[in-house]
């Protein structure tokens, strides 16, 4: 997959894709249902299949200071693009210029102009443009213009609710990574570099790798189950795992993370960059009486989590 940061300076081998326009925060299934229209569209034209998306999220642009909202932030988006077989990746700054373009405007110096494209994809509720005047009606009627198709995809629905990164974020919040697992169409992640901690883990038997969980929505705090895939390095490939995701309060005040702990492992992760997919949420973060209680309790996560993701075989 090719990614094209610059509308300005672009190669024409870039240019005339079908593409599939969105934040995509989290690729769930109604996401991938619009690309895949998308890759229908490219097949047909003979061209390249895209997605158009904006870096920074444009609620974080817009709302600085607000509270982290991301389910994966835009490396992480990129990696699941890329798996899905996305070709052309126009991932546009978002900034006071985007913001200040008309719909019109948007439609045709961004979309016509500077990227060709030949064919747009969006969802029912998709809005763009200053003050978010535009809606999926006038990108179709700029679209006949100004020579590019649209089509407008219907949206999907859970358990009667429509699949959307809110819903998925509500599930993640009560502690049920399952229902967001059903409607992302894949386990949530935590991706990122294994950074330095305070070692506590390794003195109490438990090495953990240690992940930020800055900028991004977080999960319910508490201990999980969880699927670990190592991407790089000398130890690249999948392990089980437990996880604890919070504050640690055992151990007074400290900044939310992840702490990982991989079964049947040993080796050194530090700067390996870790994919931490949440399958079970096991219990709450505590504050114990003692660290043999937390050891004790320690030994029974990873019992319980080994049982739960040995049931899975190779998901």
């Amino acid at each position: 997959m090719h990614i094209i940061r610059d509308s300005l300076f672009i190669d024409p081998a870039d240019r005339g894709a079908a593409a599939a326009i969105g934040n995509f925060d989290g690729v769930h299934l109604g996401h991938r249902h619009v690309i895949g229209i998308a890759q229908e569209k490219a097949r047909e034209l003979g061209v390249p299949s895209g997605v158009l998306t904006f870096e920074p999220h444009p609620r974080e642009f817009l709302r600085p200071g607000g509270p982290p909202f991301r389910l994966m932030d835009a490396g992480a988006r990129a990696n699941r693009l890329a798996r899905l077989g996305v070709e052309r990746l126009y991932e546009l700054p978002f900034n006071a210029a985007m913001v200040a373009l008309t719909p019109r405007e948007f439609a045709q110096e961004i979309v016509a102009n500077r990227l060709g494209l030949r064919h747009l994809v969006v969802g029912a509720d998709f809005h763009f443009g200053h003050g978010r005047e535009g809606n999926a009606g006038a990108l179709a009627a700029y679209g006949a213009e100004m020579g590019f198709g649209v089509t407008v995809a219907g949206m999907m629905e859970f358990d009667g609710l429509a699949v959307s990164s809110t819903a998925i974020r509500t599930a993640l919040s009560e502690g049920r990574p399952r229902d967001a697992a059903r409607m992302l169409g894949h386990w949530h992640r935590i991706e990122g570099p294994v950074i330095r901690g305070d070692q506590r883990g390794r003195e109490l038997g438990f090495p953990t790798a240690n992940m930020s969980i800055a900028g991004r929505h977080a999960p319910r705090f508490g201990v999980y189950a969880v699927l670990v895939d190592v991407l790089d390095g000398p130890h690249a490939g999948r392990h089980h795992g437990a996880a604890s995701i919070g504050t640690r309060p055992m151990f007074g005040e400290n900044l939310a993370n992840c702490e990982t702990y991989l079964l049947d492992f040993r080796g050194d992760l530090y700067g390996a960059t870790l994919s931490v997919a949440l399958v079970d949420w096991l219990r709450p973060e505590e504050k114990f009486d003692s660290l043999d209680a937390l050891i004790a309790q320690m030994d029974a996560d990873c019992a319980r989590a080994r049982t739960i993701l040995d049931a899975l075989g190779e998901e």
